[in-house]
């Protein structure tokens, strides 16, 4: 997809948004010559504020392909922010419905087409309690093996200290400047994944994989060592309501 057919509502998003972003942060971007110039491609992204789909959609739209979220469908009903979710053409998630592969079948769509979509493969703000990513969803490696489309695993870090996830007030730390740091890396290889049934096991499989190449980036972005394993977070009736606790150990630096 190239810049022109980048569409009004992107358009004036990017308009609406980068100019709050730019004086909110410094930025420090890297790896954009890994996202794809052409052809439909997979992006696979650590979540750890509310901020980052702004954050990460900066960086991504700055390269000329801009992401296809997968957003929960009671955004697309809110006046004008469902007409920009549709206009957008992000994609709606009927969580617990009939309705809920219907994500599944238009995340595919999409990437046929030539498109890029983005996935927070968490599914959900992570809960660790160190900020590292948890435990992937499927959803991702679903997509992937359905299409064979390159999978890219992006890292950010910086959001979560103007906006930390699930803190007792939404008020942002504006104070001192902090920097964004979005890293793209290469494709995630998964050839030897493609001749295999989908099972859950090589879900499984593919999904650690693609979460391990986030953790690597975000290893090196932070220059800490991960934990050995992964924080697996189930969902509860908080997730339901969006209201959780906020972290054991909040991380913002």
């Amino acid at each position: 997809m190239s810049r022109r057919r980048i569409g009004f509502w992107y358009r004036l998003a990017a308009i609406l948004v980068k100019p709050p972003l730019v004086a909110l942060f410094n930025r420090d971007w890297r790896g954009m010559e890994h996202i794809p110039a052409e052809g439909g491609f997979i992006t696979a992204v650590n979540h750890n504020s509310y901020l980052d789909p702004l954050s990460y959609a900066h960086f991504q739209y700055n390269t000329g392909r801009v992401p296809r979220f997968l957003a929960k469908d009671s955004l697309f009903r809110k006046g004008f922010v469902g007409r920009f979710m549709t206009g957008t053409g992000q994609i709606p998630v009927y969580r617990e419905t009939s309705d809920a592969a219907d994500a599944f079948r238009a995340a595919v769509a999409a990437v046929q087409r030539g498109e890029c979509v983005a996935f927070y493969p968490e599914g959900t703000l992570t809960r660790d309690p160190a900020l590292w990513p948890m435990e992937a969803k499927t959803g991702a490696a679903r997509v992937a093996l359905k299409t064979r489309a390159p999978v890219i695993p992006v890292a950010q870090w910086g959001a979560q200290a103007v906006l930390p996830p699930y803190a007792g007030s939404i008020r942002p730390r504006l104070r001192p400047r902090k920097t964004l740091t979005v890293v793209a890396g290469a494709t995630v290889d998964l050839s030897d994944f493609y001749d295999r049934e989908p099972t859950a096991d090589v879900l499984r499989e593919v999904s650690d994989r693609i979460m391990d190449a986030i953790t690597v980036l975000l290893a090196g972005i932070r220059d800490e060592t991960p934990p050995d394993r992964r924080h697996v977070h189930r969902r509860t009736s908080a997730d339901r309501r969006g209201t959780h606790p906020a972290p054991e150990e909040e991380r913002t630096e």
